[in-house]
């Protein structure tokens, strides 16, 4: 049995910052950190695209308007200080008809309201900063770049212990109970009692919530990202990243090419509902995830509302000329032997009981805890916002509190 002042459940990069925030402001407190893999970075933040997103897309004044904003300034600041890995490459959003110029005019309105410079190019212009990408024209938004996140989050990992914290991997929660004076945490053989807990559980988020009784009104839904590579012959195909216009009525950005830091080129990822929450194999079944998701009412409205989409996403994802002919609307010169096999990645998306989705973080709290419930991208942009508005939280919730 060991006792701690904080306490955070999850090691990906939004848990991660947030446990090395707190021991940097409370040098003096106990903090351990738990994660229920071996290793740091195993779900959402090991599986993406390692974008750091300038915040084009999101609805101003939201948080994640504001927290993607800051994060990407210090997201960047954080690898150069700690010599990791990035580019800032800049980003075209492609225009490949009149309906997605029509979008784009809408796109470049928001980053003016969300203080994002961008700069709207035409076919011509676009040719020749991108010889291999098709379109009528495009946004482009210098600010975006690319970086590792596991390496961030593995860094902070180091200076967190170094700090003197406590970390507890391969130690997956089993029961949480609150007390007036403290909360009680199951591990399997072990508990840790701890003054106060902060939860970033990603894919868990909704159940770690449910083991402390919280009313919350949303299940988090697995939506599998598919990722392909190219060719290492096209490892130079694009000088930036290279997104489509995206759909405003869908949640996901469309399949992008996306430069890496290792020199590889990405494909993707697309969008299909999950049938396991960790599910990252080619093939991928959980009973027991599978079984909450049909019993939960919002699972079928989504499904009613998307049905289209839906049956589209789930096509291309079987159907490789289909996934192909997404690229081949601003990339024509990919072929099918261009796309080799990469790993898929896992979106974890709040969805309501009435079907609707959480596009917003989302956070719940009890007496003595802190919840992220809802931290789909740009989650790891925003980690280290995200960990300071949470710091922040705690410090004027607990500050009464013995």
């Amino acid at each position: 049995m060991t006792h701690f002042d904080f306490t955070l459940i999850g090691g990906g990069i939004v848990g991660v910052a947030t446990a090395l925030t707190l021991k940097q402001r409370y040098p003096d407190s106990s903090v351990a950190l738990i994660e229920k893999e071996t290793s740091f970075a195993s779900h959402q933040t090991g599986h993406n695209s390692g974008v750091i997103h300038a915040g084009v897309y999101y609805q101003p004044g939201s948080l994640k308007a504001k927290f993607c904003k800051q994060g990407a300034a210090l997201t960047l600041s954080f690898c150069k200080e700690h010599h990791l890995p990035y580019r800032q490459c800049g980003k075209l959003l492609v225009a490949t008809d009149s309906l997605e110029l029509d979008r784009m005019k809408a796109l470049e309105k928001r980053c003016a309201l969300n203080k994002i410079t961008t700069h709207r190019i035409d076919e011509t212009e676009l040719r020749k900063l991108e010889p291999n990408i098709t379109g009528l024209g495009a946004l482009q938004v210098p600010q975006t770049a690319i970086t590792d996140y596991t390496r961030i989050t593995h860094k902070m990992v180091d200076l967190f212990l170094s700090s003197k914290g406590v970390i507890k991997t391969g130690s997956p929660v089993t029961s949480i109970k609150e007390k007036p004076d403290e909360i009680i945490i199951n591990l399997g053989q072990e508990q840790v009692h701890t003054r106060y807990l902060i939860v970033c559980g990603g894919l868990q988020a909704d159940r770690l919530a449910k083991m402390m009784n919280i009313d919350i009104d949303f299940m988090i839904i697995p939506f599998r990202g598919e990722y392909y590579q190219l060719s290492e012959h096209h490892s130079d195909i694009v000088s930036c990243l290279i997104y489509p216009i995206p759909d405003p009525d869908l949640p996901f950005l469309g399949v992008h090419l996306t430069p890496m830091v290792d020199g590889l080129v990405t494909v993707g990822p697309n969008a299909v509902l999950g049938w396991k929450r960790e599910g990252y194999r080619n093939f991928n079944l959980n009973i027991k995830d599978t079984a909450q998701m049909v019993c939960f009412p919002g699972f079928w409205h989504v499904i009613r509302q998307n049905v289209i989409s839906g049956v589209k996403e789930l096509v291309d994802s079987n159907y490789k000329p289909g996934y192909l002919k997404r690229i081949q609307k601003y990339c024509p010169l990919l072929t099918l032997k261009d796309l080799k096999s990469y790993p898929a990645g896992i979106r974890a998306q709040a969805v309501k009981k009435d079907g609707s989705l959480v596009h917003d973080f989302l956070f719940a709290q009890t007496q003595r805890s802190l919840h992220v419930c809802n931290a789909p991208s740009p989650a790891a942009t925003s980690a280290i916002p995200i960990s300071e508005y949470l710091c922040d939280k705690a410090e004027d919730k607990f500050k009464h509190m013995s």
